[in-house]
């Protein structure tokens, strides 16, 4: 899945993510949810900004991500907004995620959160944090691009 390209499924996406870490290799996962968090999701009530990923138990876990409940929510249901929720990999991705997470010291991030054929998908990022200096760098250049583009419309406007 592409940074600028959002595509019409699309619930939620962690824009911090990707200021915060350099993003190594991505996965797909699904996402074991109840009933009550399906409707919230479909309603676009989910917050990925403190979202993260944890391996316990040789299973992917998502910490963090907020789904608000509908106030339409049945009564005898209990809603946690916050509670974890399993990560559905396959055994050899999950393998592969632990030895890079637990010998290289990569950081598991979750990067959007989108519908595909009905079910939820969980774009999971293979990650290394960024430096301080690294960030301003980014910033920088992204400036940088702003500019020469602003410059390069005015040119073209006045011919």
């Amino acid at each position: 899945m592409s940074q600028d390209a959002a595509p019409a499924g699309m619930i939620a996406v962690n824009r911090k993510a990707r200021h915060e870490y350099f993003i190594e290799e991505r996965y797909e996962a699904g996402l074991a949810l109840q009933g009550w968090e399906v409707k919230a999701m479909r309603a676009g009530r989910l917050q990925l900004k403190e979202g993260y990923v944890l391996m316990k138990d040789n299973e992917a876990w998502l910490f963090g991500a907020h789904i608000s409940p509908l106030p339409t929510t049945s009564t005898h249901v209990i809603a946690d907004p916050t509670r974890s929720r399993k990560l559905l990999l396959h055994r050899r991705q999950i393998d592969q995620l632990l030895g890079a997470v637990e010998r290289k010291g990569y950081a598991l991030v979750p990067l959007a959160v989108y519908w595909k054929a009905g079910k939820a998908k969980v774009e999971i990022g293979l990650a290394r944090g960024k430096k301080q200096h690294d960030k301003r760098d980014a910033i920088a250049e992204r400036d940088q691009m702003r500019d020469v583009e602003r410059s390069l419309r005015e040119r073209t406007k006045g011919e």
